[in-house]
């Protein structure tokens, strides 16, 4: 009978630390910046470290996500076409599309 009470003990145990190790896990999301308008939108995208961000572009042209400091760069990214990054370090990081560099945005990675 100990056994037997000892094993489900254990199993409510083992149950109780799954459901608490869920709930600590961060659910990572995805997050989509359009290229319309020649023009990020947002221009300003608050993220968490993990998280993805898409760039979408709906231009007739092609665009680029560049940032200056060498922390991402999209390539050419044509009309119709799309690029993601998966974010890892926080900070906060400006971007540009180097052939519109009238086109800004920036990045924001929380802790």
């Amino acid at each position: 009978m100990r056994i037997v009470l000892l094993g489900a003990a254990l199993a409510l145990i083992l149950s109780g630390f799954s459901v608490s190790a869920g709930e600590r896990v961060k659910s990572k999301k995805t997050y989509t910046v359009t290229m319309e308008g020649m023009k990020f939108q947002p221009a300003v995208l608050t993220v968490a470290p993990g998280d993805t961000v898409v760039w979408v572009n709906k231009d007739l042209v092609a665009h680029t996500a560049t940032a200056p400091d060498g922390t991402f760069d999209s390539k050419l990214i044509a009309p119709d076409k799309s690029w993601k990054l998966t974010v890892r370090a926080p900070g906060n990081f400006a971007y540009v599309c180097t052939y519109h560099p009238t086109m800004k945005g920036t990045l924001k990675v929380g802790k």
